[in-house]
């Protein structure tokens, strides 16, 4: 099992946690999703399938891209 966090600049509010975290569970392999509007950030745990890469793609593509 894998962890990382990403800082996540455009959440703003409990929609945007929503969305997020939905869609990202939805990529095969991953376990969980945490994300934090006042923090700005998202974690996942995953695993095989799933990546890092997949993951921020992921949130790219839903208009959440990762602060680089």
């Amino acid at each position: 099992m894998n962890k990382v966090s990403f800082e996540v600049p455009s959440i703003s509010c409990g929609h945007c946690v929503n969305t997020i975290q939905t869609e990202v569970k939805e990529i095969p392999g991953v376990l969980e999703v945490w994300a934090d509007a006042e923090q700005k950030t998202v974690l996942v745990e995953y695993q095989d399938p799933a990546s890092e890469k997949n993951i921020i793609k992921l949130l790219e593509e839903i208009n959440y891209p990762i602060k680089e």
